[in-house]
């Protein structure tokens, strides 16, 4: 009972540390790509996109995704190579196992409350979760777990001396560690300042080289007037697909302007307008937007009031009609007017009934020579009119 348990051997504190890091390192890559992937590749969808609790593409899209100009799975990135900067120090025979620990335990500390914060966020926020973000919440509180650990096997003392302490230990290897820390610093301000920002979207210039038009059942077209490939997109303004899409969309009328004609209709996965096909609450407010679009559609301004609606920032909250209707160039008091008018309402539902004749059960939704395409559309259909 008087016997003391010996620790392990500190290499295999310090390979569990170093191998949690390297693990989270590498689902931090695995989410940057991800993200980045979400946002260029039409066709793409992550392996963890299971339902719509569970979710890494809702994450992604969502803007809390992105934090101070950077995705918040590349500041995931930049951390864990952060730790592995230190894991140098500690490992050096001079820390006597004992150095680096009280930092690296502060780090992970930090860590793992900025996964706490994240988790409510998905939660609270977005209703959606991130296997793989949650996989690195889990390495998180594994790091602060180890760390502490380490302390208590090899350096019992208070974390505040052991802090000063591992500052001293630094400070005698200032300029090995400014240098480090100086390429490491000088690293994260390049990929702020040169890092792309493709997750904005900017629709093209409505030129006026691009014909626009409305066809004889009342809904709005851009592209050519007789057109070799003609795409008809049901969409929800609060869809992130279908906003990647008609981006895509868009640019392929501007690209070829002749030869592609896009023609847009309404159908919001809003329980309040939609509520056959949407049962629950979801996507809520995006059926009202709808009705903006169609009373600008009578103004002559659909496609600056498609464009406006697409790009809201959603994590703002409402929409402020007062700067969309100045935006768009429509007045204020006949949006308002648009939320309660039958006609508007009649005309939203002709689209929603059409949708659901063709037994459109999400969006975006697209017809083609009569024939729907759920998602997005196959390359080979483009192929057939563009190089």
């Amino acid at each position: 009972m008087d016997k003391q348990i010996k620790p392990l051997p500190f290499i295999i504190y310090f390979s569990v540390v170093l191998l949690l890091t390297i693990i989270g390192l590498a689902v931090s890559i695995y989410l940057a790509v991800s993200h980045y992937r979400v946002y260029t590749d039409i066709g793409y969808r992550s392996f963890c996109a299971i339902s719509k609790a569970l979710n890494c593409d809702t994450v992604s899209q969502s803007p809390y995704a992105i934090f101070m100009g950077l995705p918040v799975s590349v500041w995931g990135i930049i951390g864990y190579i952060f730790i592995l900067i230190l894991l140098i120090f500690a490992w050096n025979k001079n820390a006597a196992k004992k150095r680096i620990w009280p930092i690296l335990f502060l780090i992970s500390l930090a860590y793992s409350g900025c996964s706490v914060a994240l988790a409510l966020i998905s939660s609270v926020y977005i209703h959606s979760y991130c296997i793989m973000c949650i996989v690195t919440y889990g390495i998180n509180f594994l790091l602060m777990f180890y760390t502490w650990m380490i302390r208590r096997r090899f350096e019992k003392v208070y974390i505040i001396k052991g802090l000063m302490l591992d500052i001293r230990y630094l400070w005698e290897r200032r300029y090995k560690f400014v240098f480090v820390f100086s390429v490491f610093l000088t690293g994260i301000i390049i990929t702020n300042i040169y890092f792309p920002h493709y997750w904005h979207f900017e629709m093209p210039d409505i030129s006026a080289n691009i014909t626009k038009g409305v066809t004889k059942d009342g809904h709005p077209w851009i592209g050519a007037e007789k057109p070799e490939l003609e795409i008809t997109e049901f969409a929800d303004y609060q869809c992130f697909q279908c906003k990647k899409m008609h981006f895509f969309l868009r640019q392929a009328v501007a690209d070829n302007p002749d030869r592609i004609r896009l023609t847009h209709r309404h159908y919001p996965m809003d329980h309040e307008f939609n509520p056959t096909i949407v049962p629950e609450p979801f996507h809520v407010g995006s059926g009202k937007m709808a009705l903006f679009a169609i009373y600008a559609l009578e103004k002559g301004k659909f496609w600056e009031m498609n464009d406006a609606l697409f790009t809201i920032d959603k994590k703002k909250g409402g929409i402020d009609i007062s700067k969309l209707s100045q935006e768009v160039g429509v007045d204020r008091r006949g949006l308002l007017w648009a939320i309660n008018s039958k006609v508007i309402q009649h005309k939203l539902s002709r689209d929603i009934w059409e949708g659901m004749r063709l037994k459109i059960t999400g969006t975006p939704a697209y017809v083609i020579n009569g024939e729907v395409y759920l998602g997005h559309i196959p390359p080979e259909v483009f192929k057939k009119v563009l190089d």
